[in-house]
């Protein structure tokens, strides 16, 4: 007997699965914070950053190089303090450079 599997979308799977929907929830959390601070990164790094996964209060931010890592960090307090404003419970922003093979 062969099995046949349906696909389903995103929404319709975080629908059915509490642990989807929690996931789903903080995806669209990290992409709204990101949002926030927008208006306070530098026009020239805004391609550089992604949103990132939050645990608890600590939220992450994705970044494409060590160099926009140096010039986010001195605006870290400023990110905070801007999401804070705004409702969100943010007690740290870390920053994570992803690894690219560059060859």
């Amino acid at each position: 007997m062969q099995r046949r599997h349906q696909s389903i979308t995103w929404a319709q799977a975080s629908m059915a699965s509490p642990t989807f929907a929690k996931l789903s929830e903080l995806v669209r959390d990290s992409a709204q914070r990101l949002k926030a601070i927008e208006p306070l990164i530098p026009p020239m790094l805004r391609s550089a950053i992604q949103a990132g996964p939050i645990e608890g209060t600590t939220w992450c931010l994705l970044l494409n190089s060590n160099a926009a890592a140096a010039k986010l960090r001195q605006q870290l307090p400023a990110f905070e303090a801007h999401l804070r404003s705004r409702g969100w419970e943010v007690t740290a922003i870390r920053l994570k450079v992803q690894n690219t093979n560059r060859r």
